[in-house]
């Protein structure tokens, strides 16, 4: 297994690139992704990732904005080739207005 370390390059194939354009996609009008990290993740049987999006909201419920994003995104259908998404969760943030949603993906 490859250890982490934010001076290395990912690991060779990392989805996280695609996943951002394809989360972007998916994300409602009003809301927009800032700045997004990985972490190399491991668990006794699977190697992946955990994938990290903070996301603005302009204006409205975010409760309400949380709900509906993670039923959509825990329905979508991923294409990332020889990686599988495993887990998606949407958080709400510390300032009113943000979201954090939290991809994990795992090799195929």
């Amino acid at each position: 297994m490859m250890r982490w370390s934010p001076a290395l390059p990912p690991r060779p194939g990392c989805p996280h690139r695609r996943l951002r354009h394809l989360l972007t996609r998916e994300l409602p009008h009003g809301l927009s992704p800032g700045a997004s990290t990985f972490r190399p993740w491991a668990s006794a049987s699977f190697v992946g990732a955990r994938h990290i999006f903070p996301c603005a909201l302009a204006t409205g419920d975010v409760a309400a904005t949380r709900r509906a994003l993670q039923a959509k995104l825990g329905a979508a259908e991923w294409t990332l080739p020889g990686h599988i998404v495993a887990d998606v969760v949407v958080e709400c943030g510390t300032d009113p207005l943000d979201l954090r949603i939290e991809i994990l993906t795992v090799e195929d």
